[in-house]
């Protein structure tokens, strides 16, 4: 894939002899999908990585609460969900930073949305962050998919050490409402045990 030679500081995947999996959550939090993503994780012990959207935080920040308080790990995914490609290094930096102060810290981990940035903001953006980018896309996203076939791409694709991105978003919820417990199950049953980057 040529975004890897063009980001090569990104974490695409971990550790290949470990049979373990990094689970990640992109977009929220909102409430329509968070409480329930939770509810999937908690019921099996399960902690993973939420990439958030600073304006998000601003308008739920109670259910950005209960991310924190579960203890999963938190990544910034800038505060409007803004691609670099249609935005100079001052905003994207800016709009980066502004997502920081909805988390109250600064994050040590970013993910591109879209999973795509501009050479001079990866440049900037790889001396302050460790930028996740991922080994298996669920697409869960898509209006083309289902949720078997979100389950399907798991089961194709999967792998030690794949980090594995959701969507904690509208688009996704009605899917992952039917394919995120088959998924987990499946993994655990696979003997797949779950780190957090």
């Amino acid at each position: 894939m040529w975004l890897r030679w063009l980001y090569p500081k990104a974490l695409w995947r971990m550790d290949r002899k470990e049979k373990k999996v990094y689970l990640t959550f992109d977009d929220g939090p909102i409430p329509e999908a968070t409480p329930f993503i939770l509810k999937c994780l908690r019921e099996r012990g399960i902690k993973a990585t939420f990439f958030v959207v600073g304006d998000n935080i601003h308008k739920h920040p109670d259910v950005f609460q209960m991310v924190v308080n579960d203890g999963h790990v938190i990544g910034n995914h800038t505060y409007n969900h803004m691609g670099g490609a249609k935005h100079s290094i001052r905003t994207y930096q800016a709009n980066i930073r502004k997502c920081d102060e909805m988390l109250g810290e600064k994050a040590r981990l970013f993910r591109p949305p879209h999973g795509w940035m501009r050479v001079s903001q990866y440049a900037w953006l790889s001396r302050k962050y460790k930028v996740v980018m991922w080994d298996l896309v669920t697409r869960d996203y898509s209006k083309l998919l289902t949720a078997d076939d979100v389950v399907n791409n798991i089961r194709r694709y999967a792998r030690n050490g794949s980090i594995i991105t959701f969507h904690d978003s509208l688009k996704s919820i009605d899917k992952l409402k039917t394919a995120l417990p088959k998924c987990l199950d499946w993994l655990i049953e696979q003997g797949y045990e779950f780190g957090t980057l």
